[in-house]
């Protein structure tokens, strides 16, 4: 590795929403990029003009803010490379397969598909030699106006190594790559539209990208493209393919087993410091630190730390994680995130929210638990058997009553004021607090279990405690 600053790119297809595995893809080019002092691209691979959409691209770069990510260039943010979305780039691509065709380095093919499938019928039902396509118009020096053709590339003899960060050296047998297309048919003076492989290896040689790390499914195409880069006598990037990550239960991950998009976990209220460091953990390690910063994945991450073996993707393990940044963010960065969650509820701030946060953020381990914890804190919106489960209760009544009285002269409605109030009530009666607090909670809260006594009376607030105080004595028997 080199202490020369890197350039490195994530480049999605903006066919759906971002899955954990991009964003992890994301994540791990962004941590080399920053590690080494140098820059990260954005780039969109749209050529798939069926799939293709707008608004998957904005969902993208929107997670991947979300994530904390941030781009030195992007389409969204320009740059000297610009344009970055592949669709804007088909002149460019243009230019550099008319210069490999008149090189000799590549040829048009007029072979039809028809020809092609019966090629490939035969090769399978002769279950011996070379599969693929036999080089037929190699070398019939097709021009421009040969009728409908595509572009191929001429794969030389011997092989190709990929010098892969994370699984040191990969031989492919060139007599096993065809040659392969790298632009469908088109007409005669403009090449119809350029293939994966084309248009990354051309995207990443222009935008000057020196490091990729991306998936292992990525690994079958890499020796195409280092032929490219050989065609183009370009100098190719460092390659790093990653492992997989799997269910738990070891499958490939799918949407029925865990797998969904970026989108969905941050709906579910998970923090993005949670997904930032559970994601760097998927296939990197630093020792049995499990908690990151950005700024310590920044400063610890370099390839090394890339695992050979696949990761597994563990919803619990995420959770925890979660719930250990739900007890460490600042308070006002959990309340503005909370404030989100609130409102999808239709629940207006709260106006003890700070103190609201604090007795429930130690309790629950996402912010979609903590808003259905803070339930209870808003109007009227709490289990209406309240009444009743007080009643059921041993000296419910007594209790209840004895506690308004008490709380109704209470002019002081801090935590530390009730805990004296209500602690010299029960000392002057001889009733232990346990015998006091559960019946309290439930008509306060509807339930047995919850935040501290005083934490929940200071954050419904003295009229609002007291109103559900009265309500349940005037009901029990």
């Amino acid at each position: 590795m080199s202490s020369t600053p890197f350039r490195l790119r994530f480049a999605p297809s903006p066919t759906g929403n971002l899955h954990i595995g991009g964003a992890r893809t994301a994540l791990f080019n962004w941590l080399l990029a920053r590690h080494s002092g140098g820059q990260f691209v954005v780039r969109i691979e749209d050529t798939d003009l069926d799939r293709s959409k707008r608004v998957f691209e904005d969902a993208i770069l929107h997670e991947l803010r979300w994530l904390g990510l941030d781009w030195d260039e992007g389409p969204d943010v320009g740059g000297p490379h610009a344009p970055y979305r592949q669709t804007e780039r088909l002149e460019r691509y243009n230019e550099v397969i008319q210069r490999l065709l008149a090189s000799g380095q590549a040829y048009r093919c007029t072979c039809t598909e028809e020809r092609l499938t019966a090629l490939r019928a035969d090769q399978e039902a002769q279950k011996s030699g070379r599969r693929g396509y036999d080089g037929r118009c190699r070398d019939r020096d097709l021009g421009p106006d040969a009728g409908p053709h595509v572009i191929r590339l001429r794969v030389p003899d011997g092989d190709t190594v990929v010098e892969d960060l994370v699984k040191g050296n990969v031989r492919f047998s060139n007599g096993d790559i065809e040659d392969f297309v790298i632009a469908r048919a088109g007409s005669a003076d403009q090449v119809g539209m350029p293939m994966y492989n084309f248009v990354v290896t051309c995207d990443d040689v222009d935008m000057g990208i020196t490091h990729v790390l991306r998936g292992d499914e990525h690994l079958i195409n890499t020796p195409k493209q280092l032929l490219i880069y050989a065609a183009m006598g370009a100098t190719p990037p460092r390659f790093g393919h990653m492992p997989l990550i799997l269910a738990l239960d070891g499958s490939k991950m799918s949407k029925r087993n865990g797998e969904t998009s970026v989108g969905a976990y941050r709906e579910l209220g998970i923090h993005p410091e949670a997904m930032m460091s559970y994601l760097a953990r998927l296939g990197w390690s630093c020792g049995d630190q499990e908690l990151f910063s950005v700024e310590e994945l920044t400063s610890l991450f370099t390839t090394q730390g890339i695992g050979s073996s696949p990761s597994k993707w563990d919803m619990e393990k995420l959770v925890w994680v979660n719930s250990q940044w739900m007890r460490s963010l600042p308070a006002d960065t959990m309340a503005a995130r909370a404030r989100g969650f609130f409102a999808a509820r239709g629940w207006a701030e709260h106006p003890r929210e700070a103190a609201l946060i604090a007795c429930l953020r130690e309790r629950t381990r996402t912010l979609v638990e903590l808003a259905e914890a803070a339930r209870v804190f808003f109007g009227d919106d709490y289990p209406k058997d309240v009444a009743v489960m007080a009643a059921t209760l041993p000296a419910a009544r007594e209790i209840l009553t004895g506690v308004v009285d008490l709380l109704s002269l209470q002019a002081d409605w801090s935590e530390a004021a009730l805990e004296t109030a209500v602690h010299g009530w029960c000392e002057a009666r001889g009733v232990k607090l346990g015998k006091v607090a559960q019946p309290v909670r439930v008509a306060l809260c509807g339930q047995k279990v919850g935040p501290g006594l005083y934490q929940t009376l200071h954050v419904l607030g003295r009229e609002v405690a007291l109103a559900r105080l009265g309500a349940a004595v005037s009901l029990v028997p």
